[in-house]
């Protein structure tokens, strides 16, 4: 039996071992986790319960997970989704349960072993299946960037109504059970409450919200900051838990509070690191629920149980958005999207297992069928273009109409420049090409920019860059030149292959947030990089030498030739304890200082003869001597006391400074 550090390091160390092997597949690393928690769980090897600590852990990933979904929203976004989130997420809940309860009905009329399915068992099994799994939804429309695309947001409307409904359903099952007189009393008790709690929370929030963050941030302490953030974070999830509602809705209702205020950014950087291996957990607790044994005996009942309720929730979903009003393609990825199963109708089913409303074994198998289409979900959401354009002519006759009107608009241009993405970079590079009178034609994911932006008169159409055939018919033949916008690297190698075979000799210009991947889009084929860091960097330091009386020929003759050398000699920074560094931090070219102490193995020894570039991959940037600045050649001897600063990466870095220190 584990104790609680015990099992978290535990399920800390199998995480990583599982998304270590899936990422070596290509695969997505949360099938990783759930696959590690197949393995590990009761039902498996049993190294790890399905306790109350693992639940613990796993809420607070879908607490955080919720929370960084709330800061893509404002008040005014969910005022403007309200006939998503009530009108097609009302209609999905209960359509689903009424299907299911006939559906229920016909179970125990086929298979008379489960005689004992009761209409109140059917009623709860509707409620545990119109669940859909927020965590796992969420988190691939972000890593695919489609929260903001019209499916998106009928997604995550659906998702926030379900959410709601729990409560309710809650209530409702076991008043259904025990045959209660006052359920409309109970429910109607209970809906009060929760809207009085909502009302305050998103009333007093938002009044407090902005002035409470400004006080702390006045105080200047990152470490403050952080333990504000988790204070209003845990403390919504508390609050709502405590009404009745889920933890989750007080989280995703404390992002949306401070998407109001322009510490947003920030808080997105600082939540990322607890969401991400938190929500891991989440994944490998689920994975613990399925029972191999059931799967292996009852195998052709669980995937009856697995191709129904998912083709029957796809068929439902779809249909009910296009009654209210999508068009054929939102509403099919709709349908494809919300058809697994969800971890809140894991808590339904259990709460109707101790209820005995349904038959023990038919949970199992239940469970085991909703695992496997959790399971299922990214492979589905990978694959749901193609499987969209199968389904419908209509939605390949719209990408092909859409491709056909970007090809006429671009027919009659000639050395153009193609912009991908339309956002703040790109239509700054629009206006500047205009005024010079310089032809350009921009592809842009976002309809509502699309539709906003060609009302003003830009020439934009919809359309992804990363496709080919969109290229084709934005004229890469015949433009002058490429520019991506958005700092995308896995989208911009798209890009770029596609550019390499079509149009090997036009000019590719590629904006990236740092210089981490500079090389990687050089090697893939762009003509020139942008870090938006390096160049922020360029511009400040140019400011501050003209202001410091350096005369300006000079200041533009230094910033064009750090340019000229693609940034060789600004690459890499000094990192700090507040630096906030991402998951792939060891390939980032940094800075670091190394003094050579009394007894260091370098001292009396050239550079030539240290040989860090060929030995450790790392090269000098600077050698100081006392508040001299040395040159850094091969045949300078080095002494005691000096400072190298090395530029590299994490780890050459690290075996350079064992170079220079010892033997």
């Amino acid at each position: 039996m584990f104790s609680g550090l015990e099992l978290t390091l535990f399920l800390l160390a199998a995480a990583v071992l599982g998304v270590v092997a899936f990422r070596m597949m290509h695969l997505p690393p949360m099938l990783g986790y759930l696959v590690v928690g197949i393995v590990i769980g009761p039902h498996g090897l049993g190294f790890a319960e399905d306790n109350e600590t693992t639940h613990a852990l796993a809420e607070f990933g879908v607490v955080f997970l919720m929370f960084s979904i709330g800061l893509e929203f404002s008040l005014n976004k969910l005022s403007a989704m309200r006939h998503i989130v009530f009108g097609l997420g009302l209609a999905q809940v209960l359509s689903t349960i009424a299907v299911t309860m006939v559906f229920g009905w016909a179970v125990a009329y086929f298979l008379p072993q489960f005689t004992n399915i009761s209409w109140q068992g059917a009623f709860a099994l509707g409620g545990a299946l119109t669940m859909s799994s927020t965590a796992i939804v969420s988190k691939l429309l972000t890593e695919r960037l489609e929260l903001e695309t019209e499916h998106g947001r009928r997604i995550l409307g659906v998702l926030l109504f379900q959410d709601l409904a729990l409560v309710p359903l809650l209530i409702v099952v076991p008043a259904l059970a025990s045959h209660s007189g006052n359920l409309m009393v109970t429910l109607g008790w209970a809906v009060a409450k929760a809207m009085i709690v909502l009302a305050l929370l998103l009333f007093f929030g938002h009044k407090l919200m902005r002035s409470w963050f400004k006080i702390v941030v006045k105080r200047r302490s990152q470490e403050l900051f952080m333990l504000n953030l988790l204070l209003i974070t845990l403390g919504a999830a508390w609050i709502t838990e405590k009404a009745g509602l889920s933890l989750a809705l007080g989280a995703f209702i404390a992002g949306m509070l401070i998407s109001e205020t322009e510490f947003k950014h920030q808080v997105e950087e600082d939540i990322k690191s607890f969401r991400d291996v938190l929500l891991g957990l989440f994944f490998i607790t689920v994975g613990m629920l399925l029972n191999v044994q059931t799967l292996i005996e009852h195998w052709f009942l669980v995937l009856l149980l697995l191709a129904g309720p998912v083709l029957l929730k796809f068929g439902l979903i779809a249909a009910l958005a296009r009654l209210f009003g999508s068009g054929t393609g939102v509403a099919l990825r709709t349908g494809l999207a919300l058809a697994q199963a969800g971890e809140f109708g894991f808590v339904l089913l259990n709460q109707a297992g101790g209820l005995q409303l349904i038959d023990p074994l038919l949970i199992q198998v239940i469970l085991a069928s909703m695992v496997l289409s959790m399971l299922a979900a990214p492979f589905i959401l990978a694959k749901s273009d193609a499987i969209v354009m199968k389904l419908s002519a209509n939605e390949w006759m719209l990408q092909s109409l859409a491709l056909t009107q970007l090809a006429t608009r671009t027919m009659s241009v000639q050395k153009h420049v193609i912009i991908a993405g339309f956002g703040r970079s790109g239509q700054s590079l629009a206006r500047l090409l205009e005024e010079e009178g310089i032809a350009y034609h921009a592809l842009e994911m976002d309809p509502e920019l699309v539709q906003d932006a060609r009302s003003g008169g830009a020439n934009v159409s919809y359309g992804d860059a990363a496709r080919r055939e969109s290229l084709v018919a934005a004229g890469i033949h015949r433009a002058a030149a490429l520019v991506v916008t958005y700092a995308s690297t896995p989208s911009a190698l798209k890009v770029l292959h596609h550019a390499a075979e079509l149009a090997p000799e036009l000019p590719v210009i590629v904006r990236s947030y740092d210089d981490a991947d500079l090389d990687k889009l050089l090697a893939a084929g762009a003509t020139e990089v942008v870090p938006e860091s390096l160049e922020g960097s360029l511009m400040l330091a140019s400011h501050a030498l003209v202001m410091l009386g350096i005369p300006l020929r000079r200041v533009v003759h230094r910033v064009q030739d750090a340019r000229d050398e693609r940034y060789a000699s600004l690459r890499g920074y000094f990192h700090g304890a507040s630096d906030i560094d991402d998951a792939n931090d060891g390939l980032n070219v940094r800075l670091q200082s190394v003094t050579l102490i009394d007894g260091a193995h370098a001292i009396g020894k050239t550079l030539a003869e240290i040989d860090l570039p060929g030995q450790c991959d790392t090269e000098v940037a600077m050698l100081r001597r006392g508040k001299q600045r040395v040159e850094a050649a091969q045949e300078t001897v080095l002494m005691g006391g000096d400072i190298v600063v090395l530029r590299g990466t994490s780890e050459n870095i690290l075996r350079a400074e064992k170079r220079l220190l010892s033997k």
